[in-house]
């Protein structure tokens, strides 16, 4: 560029000299050729000298432009870098602790599948689910009427014939003594549902859970309703609400049969619903029984009002009477008074009288 320019400033330079040729003689022509020459070189020297101030003051002005964009653009990618990675941080910690949930629901369902392979365990053998239900029917009556209520029930309760039931609840009359006993009937009934096995194998197995159920029954009924110690009714515990929804939904020939022996079927959710109830019956009962009281005591103090009555009766007359006399009394006392004060003035008029 500051070729170019200089190339013009020359150009003009020639063409001045040329005009000048044309209008000056000869004898001027060096002179002015020295002016003009001094005068061109000091006109490129301050052309020059300002061009270069002026190119570094654009160079400053334009470094100091860069220098603030870039210092902006710096500015906003550390803002965008923070705000993506406190984004990312935030990410990374909601994985984190979605990790952790997960890591907490697989060891849950670890202790639960362990869990559910103890109960299995427990489930396959006979004497393992017969304590597993007497457990159940423990607690469950522990809930209700509380831990240890022996006023109420008993566990493991030995009646007069030598039997033990699980449980036994002292009801009052004419309730009187209901036995209340835990049964597990599992091995056909899991055969019976079981879908992998043939309609044959469940059909036979249906026919051996009606047998099992009813061998139940006839236990129960027979050991644990005794004529003039016990109720008259006894109740089978079911732990498993399936064998209970099974027994009522799909076998009511079952159901028909335990009430010919005088025995309620019941499951975890039943028993405790029979059991509130027996409570509120209780409550009622043991109410009436303090209202009777209340009422008989409510007649006895009323016959003793009554003689209350009758002996104020004959106090307030006798105080009428008395109260009677002593106005009479009054009334006595007050004529003797005026006679004594009768004669107390004659008295004194004679003895006025012999005097003078």
């Amino acid at each position: 560029m500051d070729y170019i320019i200089i190339g013009l400033l020359i150009l003009l330079v020639i063409i001045g000299v040329i005009s000048l040729f044309k209008n000056i003689n000869e004898s001027n022509i060096t002179e002015r050729l020295g002016k003009l020459e001094v005068n061109v070189t000091k006109e490129i020297g301050d052309f020059k000298t300002d061009l270069a101030r002026t190119m570094n003051e654009d160079f400053n002005s334009l470094t100091e432009r860069v220098d603030v964009r870039l210092n902006r653009i710096n500015d906003k990618v550390n803002e965008r870098i923070d705000a993506n990675f406190e984004k990312t941080n935030k990410t990374f910690n909601s994985v984190l602790e979605r990790l952790s949930k997960i890591d907490e629901a697989q060891k849950k369902i670890d202790i639960l599948s362990s869990d559910i392979v103890s109960l299995q365990g427990i489930l396959t053998d006979k004497k393992s689910r017969g304590i597993f239900g007497e457990v159940n029917l423990n607690h469950i009556m522990a809930s209700v009427f509380g831990e240890k209520n022996d006023k109420i029930y008993q566990t493991q309760f030995t009646l007069p014939n030598t039997t033990i039931v699980d449980c036994i609840l002292f009801a009052p009359k004419p309730l009187g003594m209901i036995g209340i006993d835990s049964k597990f009937p599992l091995e056909h009934y899991q055969m019976m549902v079981d879908k992998t096995l043939s309609k044959e194998e469940r059909q036979t197995a249906e026919k051996m859970f009606k047998v099992d159920v009813k061998k139940h029954i006839d236990a129960i009924s027979s050991k644990y309703i005794i004529n003039g110690v016990t109720s008259d009714q006894a109740i089978m515990f079911l732990p498993a609400e399936a064998i209970f929804a099974e027994i009522n939904a799909y076998h009511p020939d079952l159901v028909e049969y335990s009430y010919k022996k005088r025995v309620w079927i019941t499951s975890p959710t039943t028993l405790i619903s029979t059991l509130t109830v027996i409570q509120v019956i209780m409550k009622n009962m043991e109410r009436d029984k303090y209202t009777s009281i209340i009422h008989e005591e409510l007649n006895k103090l009323g016959v003793e009002f009554g003689r209350y009555k009758d002996r104020w009766d004959k106090l307030s007359r006798s105080i009428q009477t008395v109260n009677n006399d002593i106005e009479n009394i009054h009334k006595t006392t007050e004529k003797i008074t005026k006679r004594f004060d009768a004669i107390s003035g004659v008295e004194i008029e004679n003895v006025k009288k012999e005097i003078e």
